[in-house]
């Protein structure tokens, strides 16, 4: 079975899950910045490049424990050129993509706290899951935007989708009875190396964009083929930084503390 058949398997089961027993769902939206870790930024763990913004729906299990259901759009950019690495300023690579995930995750907070209730009004936090993603790696050299993916720049295909998965850490404040904000960060290792385009070696054919740019090896320097384009870790990395507010509906039958 395919990652993404998978993915959507085990997202509309845990769904179903969820809503068969649920007692207090909470239901929050977020916003904040994009950032990735990859072939073009092989070293800054936090350098945001994008918007992000994000939808959810949980169930809490208890006041320690959710189950939620999780959008995320994000869009992440790097560019050789603005690199400190002289090494990286002469491959003159460039790429942008957007990110749309969808996601499983599991909260669990380190204080007794949930959003319609509890002994506390805040808490530390951190979460896990599995998810998928899509994306779409561009590039822009004189002007002209290419959609890198379809010119197989490595002269090899690779899918526009992956497994992600999600891991992270944050911060819950109770605002009023079934009103809460948090923060959180959270990082995403993607089963692929080709977020960004670049992932393996410069091909024994170069891809050939307008007026035969060459897409593969724009530095102009001609790196011989099978020499090495990207760097050596195979999965690239993505993370999210939001803020976010929340709203819980409670049923009839709710926590006794």
């Amino acid at each position: 079975m395919r990652y993404k058949e998978i993915v959507f398997s085990v997202i509309l089961g845990c769904f179903l899950s969820t809503a068969a027993h649920a007692q207090i769902i909470e239901i929050g939206a977020n916003a904040g910045a994009a950032g990735y870790i990859g072939d073009l930024n092989p070293k800054d763990l936090f350098k945001p490049s994008g918007v992000a913004f994000g939808v959810f729906v949980k169930d809490n299990l208890d006041p320690y424990w959710a189950i939620g259901i999780h959008y995320n759009y994000g869009h992440v950019e790097a560019n050789d050129a603005n690199s400190d690495d002289a090494s990286l300023r002469a491959r003159n690579l460039n790429f942008s993509t957007s990110l749309n995930e969808l996601s499983v995750q599991v909260d669990f907070n380190f204080l007794e706290y949930f959003a319609g209730g509890g002994t506390k009004k805040f808490t530390p936090y951190m979460f896990a899951g599995v998810g998928g993603v899509l994306f779409n790696p561009k590039a822009r050299y004189d002007g002209v935007e290419y959609e890198l993916r379809y010119y197989q720049t490595e002269g090899k295909k690779y899918k526009n989708y992956a497994v992600s998965i999600p891991y992270g850490v944050g911060m819950k404040y109770r605002i009023g009875e079934r009103l809460a904000v948090f923060t959180q960060l959270g990082y995403r290792t993607a089963k692929t190396d080709y977020l960004d385009d670049v992932g393996d070696k410069y091909p024994l054919v170069s891809a050939l964009g307008k007026n035969g740019f060459n897409l593969s090896d724009p530095s102009g320097q001609n790196f011989p083929p099978g020499s090495q384009r990207g760097n050596y870790v195979k999965n690239d990395t993505y993370f999210f930084v939001h803020v976010g507010l929340s709203y819980t509906f409670t049923s009839d039958k709710c926590y006794k503390f």
